[in-house]
């Protein structure tokens, strides 16, 4: 089942800008490789969950998967042949806006060839382009 908030204070959000790099949560910390965007977007709850399940079968409950993304924002949606005017239509769907570098899944307690084929498959559910990152070391 796709991911929402269970409580927000405004219902509605207003579309926005997403603008710049991320410089938070753009470094594998939790498990050892990361699913790392390239690009400017937002990801529905549904993709998310896509992702998930391709990964959890693919592994086939090996290894620890860890979600970095949350959809906070809700995206409203007017119905089909509906008038001009009369406000802003009900919230559709949730979305996370994502950055170039941001984290969206990391994986740990897994080979490397594993973790990589299943990150591949993770990011062909995603609709922004991504790149594997690994963890680096502090020396």
């Amino acid at each position: 089942m796709p991911q929402i908030p269970r409580r927000v204070k405004y219902r509605k959000f207003h579309t926005g800008h997403i603008r710049g790099k991320a410089f938070r949560g753009n470094r594998v910390s939790a498990g050892e490789f990361g699913l790392q965007s390239l690009e400017i977007g937002r990801i529905t709850a549904e993709q998310i969950e896509a992702a998930r399940v391709a990964i959890g079968h693919f592994l086939q409950g090996e290894g620890n998967l860890i979600i970095r993304i949350f959809p906070h924002k809700s995206v409203s949606q007017k119905p089909a042949e509906t008038r001009m005017g009369t406000g802003k239509g009900e919230p559709a769907h949730w979305v996370a806006a994502v950055k170039p570098g941001t984290i969206l899944f990391e994986l740990g307690g897994v080979p490397e060839e594993l973790a990589k084929d299943a990150l591949i498959r993770a990011a062909h559910k995603m609709p922004v382009k991504t790149k594997l990152a690994v963890r680096r070391i502090k020396v």
